[in-house]
């Protein structure tokens, strides 16, 4: 049996047919930010890319379980967190580590996705909590609905996520 290695999908884009047990790809959008937690409560750090370690998290980010090894959180919803605060909080503020250009990241949950070369497990929803609203009164409420918060997902194949990136679902 084949594994759904970054290697083996691309040789079934490469050779259509040659490798059907593997999945088919569904573009979900793209990598338009990247940041880490460099502590707790400590401020977010915007990088360019990031090295991310399989059964781990991202280089550079503060510990979490492997479960958690990276945080998504859609563009167009954060933007609508925003307006419905009537403000312009940088994307960074939830604490996610990627900013993905995806009108909504939910069902994705269960799912493996693809950023690149690396293979996350998207494993729920990263619910907001009062860290948010300490940041901006009535953020929580706002990232509640329609998984606005993001997802987090389990690192299965590491490797480097780059601003640009395009992040695929993985059937």
């Amino acid at each position: 049996m084949l594994l759904d290695t970054p290697e083996n999908l691309r040789r079934t884009q490469e050779t259509p047919g040659m490798y059907d047990t593997l999945p088919q790809q569904i573009r979900i959008g793209r990598v338009v930010g990247i940041a880490v937690r460099t502590g707790p409560g400590a401020p977010m750090k915007e990088l360019d890319e990031v090295l991310a370690a399989t059964d781990g998290g991202l280089e550079g980010d503060n510990p979490s379980s492997p479960r958690r090894g990276v945080t998504l959180i859609s563009q167009p919803q954060w933007t609508k967190a925003n307006e419905e605060l009537g403000s312009d909080l940088p994307w960074h503020t939830r604490r996610a580590n990627v900013l993905v250009d995806a009108s909504s990241l939910g069902d994705l949950i269960g799912a493996t996705i693809a950023l690149g070369d690396v293979l996350v497990r998207v494993e729920g929803e990263t619910r907001p909590c009062a860290v948010m609203d300490a940041a901006h009164a009535g953020l929580l409420n706002a990232l509640k609905p329609d998984c606005r918060g993001g997802v987090h997902g389990h690192i299965l194949a590491g490797g480097r996520i780059r601003i640009g990136t395009e992040v695929r679902r993985v059937e």
